[in-house]
């Protein structure tokens, strides 16, 4: 793969840190209007949202439906915009590109959607679907086209190559569509991978092959990836570190290991009640789950958002003020007031 892709037209500062993206108060809010004209409120999707992506890291964001994830994700795309905060990408804000260098951004994002089924043109061949993006970013010569694409297949193990170059995608199987969604979203070598439950629409039988592919594919290109799921039972197979979101707000950030063995928030511990086939040497923590719903977001409530529903709520603290972020144990944050250094009352774990 010797010729070059599209450079940013504005060069990006010299990274003194091994930090790929950084997110910074990021504020994702879409605008509702009555009759389409006067406003009448804002649906708070993402709200006051902040992390770091180091290079060659798996995250994994974690939530119920409905909780942010993917107004994030799509955020991170540059497919919605934000509505407050930086998104930092090799160093540059990149919040607000557009043009030229909107479509450089792009070729450094690989985007593997849930659905395989819905995700590829159904009028194109394979080999058609591969050469699309190549053909967008610049890449001329019909030989190196055919080159990065015969690669792209033999990475993601759909081989003989020849054999499914002039394939459709309704001659595949759901797992070979995958492979090609994730052999198209690597065509660029991008930098940074972004899977969105890459693995809910597979059989069972084909989960844990994407899952290692995709871990293959990361250690094998350096690559950052972020995995948007819903389910707790496949992050420990894939990611270093995990993020807990709820109504818009991360709520816990640890290691997967020191989450699944010592879950803080009580939001964690009722999603981890309801994981499928959960550790035995986790059973420990597993409570019943809080009753409810998740609250709208266009009237979150007032304090902690997730006090409503929470067995160990303080009147007058968590129904009045958002807690800020605590760090009890060492690389594991949480935002719970019951974390607070000033308080002695903590969440029994044991």
């Amino acid at each position: 793969m010797s010729a070059q892709l599209p450079t940013s037209p504005t060069e990006a500062p010299v990274q003194t840190n091994d930090i790929l993206i950084s997110v910074k108060n990021l504020r994702v809010w879409f605008e509702l209007k009555k009759w389409g004209f006067s406003h009448v409120g804002w649906v708070r999707a993402v709200d006051d949202v902040s992390f770091d992506l180091k290079r060659g890291e798996a995250i994994a964001i974690v939530g119920e439906s409905g909780c942010g994830k993917s107004s994030l994700m799509k955020t991170l795309l540059l497919l919605n915009r934000p509505h407050q905060g930086q998104i930092i990408f090799q160093g540059r804000d990149i919040s607000n590109l557009k043009g030229k260098e909107l479509k450089w951004y792009r070729s450094q994002v690989g985007f593997v959607q849930q659905n395989p089924y819905g995700a590829l043109p159904p009028f194109m061949t394979v080999r058609r679907i591969l050469e699309e993006p190549l053909l967008i970013n610049g890449v001329k010569a019909k030989a190196e086209r055919m080159e990065r694409i015969r690669q792209a297949l033999q990475e993601v193990a759909l081989t003989p190559v020849e054999d499914f170059l002039n394939k459709y995608p309704h001659m595949l199987s759901g797992g070979q569509q995958q492979r090609v969604v994730i052999a198209r979203a690597m065509i660029l070598e991008p930098k940074l991978l972004v899977a969105d439950e890459p693995v809910s629409m597979l059989d069972a039988s084909v989960r844990v092959e994407i899952l290692r592919l995709l871990r293959k594919l990361q250690q094998e290109h350096n690559l950052s990836v972020m995995y948007i799921t819903h389910d707790l039972s496949t992050v420990r197979f894939f990611s270093e570190r995990i993020f807990v979101m709820y109504a818009g707000k991360l709520v816990e950030q640890t290691h997967i290991k020191d989450l699944l063995s010592n879950p803080l928030h009580p939001y964690t511990v009722a999603l981890l009640t309801g994981t499928s086939e959960p550790d035995a040497a986790n059973a420990k923590h597993l409570k019943e789950v809080p009753p409810g719903e998740p609250p709208s977001l266009v009237n979150p409530p007032t304090g902690c958002r997730f006090h409503p529903r929470c067995p160990n709520a303080m009147p007058d603290l968590c129904d009045a003020k958002n807690p800020p972020t605590f760090e009890p144990l060492p690389n594991h944050v949480v935002d719970c007031w019951l974390y607070d250094g000033d308080r002695t009352a903590y969440p029994e774990t044991s």
